[in-house]
């Protein structure tokens, strides 16, 4: 049995109780109730608060609702009993058969367990990296990289439609200054002051030269453009492929300029002037933001009748409106802490009510130690160290799941021995040395010719020690982590639960022997501890795929 199971068990109590007449509930029985592995043992399987929620609008003490529920609730087929405990709590046994049904069932689910329907319905629209197309992807944008995709993984895997998308930069003098660097280095002079530097420069501008030939012979203006569009593609196409490398895969690569190309900008300037919150002043073109508390008004046209970049961020986010989006996630920088307010502002001025439609996230910076060194600056990139960089010293699995297991609005400090380390107190290994070693348990069983039981032929009732309790309630406790990372936008939750879970699993294997020893035969007890050991498979595994981790079958 499984919390949702006891959900729905004391949601159809409640709605018996008003049926009844023994209660009212003016603003209606609760679609779910919370129900969560209790701190403390001797206080059941699982425990709820609800009456305590609930009393209130019942009118009523807390003690005496749960009263009432207690006595149908431990009729509930699969509850063992029910207390009524503290101010209210209802602390609940399971019977060991319930229970021990959950390994079955995670068995059978496969890949799917874990998911939920809690967000189905909503289609969400994650913004993050979104790099300028002029160098390769570096530590400033890893942080994102791997905590957007996983804020991505969780949404879909509770239901959510998920685009990933990527904005590119591709408009402004950013781009004419990496022509103008592109361009330099062909020719052998020196790159301008606010060039771009680094030896992918005089790369890029070699491969360029030799893939068009005669690009050194067009006229000024003509060569110019010409390594400014052979430099754009070639570094997006860069980018592209480090984050495929690096597990994060974007469905959406949205240019800027197609905002300018396609004419969005002048329907979303169009739009804001039908909301009337538009306004000329000074010869400018301005938005009337402080209508809706941003601390100035916001200029879109300048006087010279160029586009603001807030015309473009504008025009972007009605664009992705209409593209049928019903909520927008920003994944921005530490430095765009200012641009939340003015963000918030912009979206009520297209129409719409920013809480419900725009949510922005800040990412602090992440700082890479090795000994007592940063690791800062590369060679390559003549700026900060790279995505690539990154992954050859650190590996993909140990960054990912690093970046990943902290909160994303605290600054984080990694020491790269220690991320690398194959030790137990390194949270990435322990958590992949658990599937291993699960794998391994698995392989031994079918050497010695025994499978996990079968569904028609598992005896659930079996898996009644203390142990396989504890682990039976970690393992159908991962669909509500999932949904609760998932509604939260924080994937470190699943991390964190991967480790308290492999300590579970731990706990279980040294207590409980799950295969025979010597000439022992196999029993239907083997089988069922085997189950449980393929379940726990499922879940490390589940878990470690929502991160963008691998889970190794060997370590």
């Amino acid at each position: 049995m499984t919390p949702e199971q006891l959900s729905a068990a004391i949601v159809d109590v409640l709605t018996r109780l008003v049926d009844e007449g023994a209660i009212t509930l003016p603003a209606g029985v609760p679609t779910t109730v919370t129900v969560e592995r209790p701190r403390l043992q001797g206080h059941g399987d699982y425990a709820t608060n609800v009456a305590m929620q609930l009393a209130k609008q019942a009118g009523t003490n807390p003690r005496a609702l749960a009263e009432l529920v207690r006595v149908p609730l431990e009729a509930t087929d699969g509850v063992a009993g029910v207390e009524v405990a503290g101010p209210g709590f209802l602390n609940i046994s399971v019977e060991a058969g319930a229970q021990g049904e959950v390994a079955a069932q995670i068995v059978a689910a496969g890949a799917a367990y874990g998911h939920t329907e809690t967000l189905a319905g909503h289609r969400i629209n994650v913004e993050f990296i979104s790099a300028n197309p002029t160098g390769p992807i570096h530590l400033g944008h890893t942080r994102w990289a791997v905590v957007g995709d996983a804020i991505a993984r969780v949404l879909e895997a509770a239901g959510a439609d998920v685009t990933r998308e990527f904005y590119i930069n591709d408009r402004g003098n950013q781009m004419n200054l990496f022509a103008l660097s592109l361009e330099a280095a062909a020719l052998g002079r020196e790159v301008p002051a606010d060039g771009y530097r680094g030896d992918y420069i005089p790369e890029l501008a070699q491969k360029i030269v030799a893939d068009i030939p005669g690009i050194l012979d067009l006229p000024d203006d003509e060569r110019l453009t010409a390594f400014r569009e052979a430099g754009y593609a070639l570094q997006l196409q860069e980018q592209k492929d480090q984050l495929d490398s690096f597990r994060t895969h974007i469905d959406v690569w949205f240019s800027e300029r197609s905002l300018h190309d396609s004419e969005d900008v002048a329907s979303g300037l169009e739009k804001l002037r039908g909301e009337g919150h538009l306004f000329d002043a000074d010869g400018a073109l301005w938005m009337r933001t402080t209508d809706f508390g941003d601390d100035k008004d916001r200029v879109l046209i300048r006087t010279n009748g160029e586009l603001t970049y807030f015309a473009s961020d504008t025009a972007y986010y009605v664009n992705k409106r209409e593209r049928g989006f019903d909520r927008l996630l920003y994944l921005l920088g530490a430095d765009h802490h200012g641009y939340v307010g003015r963000l918030r502002a912009m979206a009520a001025c297209t129409g719409d009510d920013p809480a419900q439609t725009l949510e922005v996230l800040i990412g602090q910076m992440v700082k890479i130690m090795r000994g007592d060194q940063e690791v800062k600056l590369s060679k390559r990139s003549g700026d900060l160290v790279t995505l690539e960089e990154l992954v050859d010293l650190i590996g993909v699995d140990p960054l990912r799941y690093t970046l990943a297991r902290y909160p994303s609005d605290s600054p984080l400090t990694l020491d790269v021995a220690e991320i690398t380390r194959q030790a137990s107190d390194n949270p990435v290994f322990y958590v992949q040395y658990a599937h291993a070693r699960v794998s391994s348990i698995l392989r031994n069983g079918a050497d010695l010719g025994l499978e996990p039981a079968k569904s028609e032929d598992f005896d659930p009732s079996l898996l009644s020690h203390e142990k396989e309790g504890a682990l039976l309630r970690a393992l159908a406790e991962f669909p509500r982590v999932v949904a609760s990372a998932a509604q939260l936008r924080e994937p470190h939750r699943v991390a964190r639960y991967l480790e308290d879970t492999a300590a579970t699993y731990h706990r279980f294997y040294d207590t409980c022997r799950v295969l025979p020893m010597g000439d022992e035969e196999p029993t239907d007890l083997h089988r069922a501890r085997l189950l449980l050991v393929a379940a726990t498979r499922t879940v490390l595994a589940n878990g470690l795929a929502l991160l963008g981790v691998s889970a190794p079958e060997r370590m």
